[in-house]
């Protein structure tokens, strides 16, 4: 079992949590609507080897958000 820590009630069993998935830049409030963008945003990933930034909900805790540095290799987190 992966065991994640949370910034806020520390290390905690993986099934309290949801992956947001890759956390990822949002455009400008005030962009123009493009359709193209938004589709390139919602739903191409990189999903590349190595460690990667993503969004977590600790949904069974203190149900808040953080971002969390992991390396896809080997499920570790880093600091």
């Amino acid at each position: 079992m992966l065991n994640i820590p949370c910034p806020f009630c520390g290390l905690r069993a993986e099934i309290e949590f949801s992956c947001g998935g890759e956390a990822s830049r949002r455009p400008a409030a005030d962009a123009p609507p493009d359709g193209a963008a938004l589709a390139e945003l919602l739903y191409m990933r990189d999903n590349a080897r190595g460690v990667h930034e993503e969004l977590w909900w600790h949904r069974l805790g203190c149900r808040r958000w953080f971002r969390l540095r992991r390396d896809t290799r080997d499920n570790a987190f880093a600091p």
